[in-house]
């Protein structure tokens, strides 16, 4: 063998031996959980306490403590992030074992201490690239991997949000989403988009299983991202809404379309 061979079979081999060796360093966990929570304007700083407020009382409740607990490993691993435009992408907890309720009160406490900033603009395409490649290198691995986006419009900034979702996809990663029906316009008197749901349903979640739970305002929040958990956790499947009709060719460029039109009637206020 020459030596230019020799050097690539040597490299390759090393190749193939260090993919067990990393899989060997990784924790299994069942369940590798990206929280995505929309801090845009569209939020104000009451409903963003609420919607904070809303994970820590989630995850350190019985409820969500029992279904990490009661699965084959009885552990999880999560990380925490904040997003509104693209750019607007803030870790707040990276990546931590969950294991029980002292582990879960312990990343309660660090989402506690870190302040809430906003953002302009709704990238929901951005949370999708920006969570994905957290999940490179983590040293868990988990028997699922779910991007959970919890929001109140649709995406209107970045990139479109088929081509991220199809990259979610691809990678093997689910998506599930929380909407948050928040019949408040912006502040700035951005229009809300009624069928918020549908718009989830049709254009965000992938995977098998995935699913689409709807927080009747920022009030009903606490209440709806702690069932979320506790079915994520769980891997439970949830029959589909009877309300949630299925429209052929939903425009999933939507928000855009609404963020064009408000910029031509508001050209002062962007």
């Amino acid at each position: 063998m020459t030596r230019p061979l020799l050097v690539a079979a040597l490299l390759l081999a090393a190749l193939v031996l260090r993919q067990p060796a990393i899989a060997e360093r990784e924790m299994p966990v069942d369940l590798e959980l990206v929280l995505a929570v929309d801090v845009s304007g569209s939020i104000d700083i009451y409903e963003a306490r609420l919607q904070r407020q809303g994970y820590i009382d989630a995850l350190t409740s019985p409820e969500v403590i029992r279904a990490i607990t009661a699965g084959p490993l009885n552990r999880v691993a999560i990380t925490y992030v904040e997003w509104a435009g693209n750019g607007h992408f803030r870790l707040l907890a990276d990546w931590r074992l969950v294991d029980g309720s002292a582990a879960a009160h312990a990343l309660a406490i660090q989402l506690a201490g870190s302040p809430i900033m906003s953002g302009r603009r709704t990238s929901i395409s951005g949370a999708m690239q920006f969570a994905l490649p957290l999940f490179e290198g983590n040293g868990y691995r988990g028997t699922r991997r779910i991007i959970d986006i919890s929001g109140d419009g649709p995406n209107n900034n970045g990139f479109p949000v088929l081509p991220a979702r199809e990259n979610a996809i691809a990678a093997g990663v689910g998506i599930n989403g929380l909407v948050i029906l928040n019949q408040r316009p912006g502040p700035l008197g951005f229009p809300i988009l009624e069928d918020l749901d549908i718009y989830y349903e049709e254009c965000v979640i992938a995977g098998q299983g995935a699913f689409v739970l709807v927080a009747d305002g920022f009030e009903d929040f606490a209440r709806a991202i702690k069932r979320k958990l506790v079915l994520e956790i769980a891997g439970a499947q949830i029959p589909a809404r009877p309300e949630v009709r299925r429209v052929a060719g939903y425009d999933c460029l939507v928000g855009e379309r609404q963020l064009r039109e408000w910029m031509r009637n508001n050209p002062f206020d962007q």
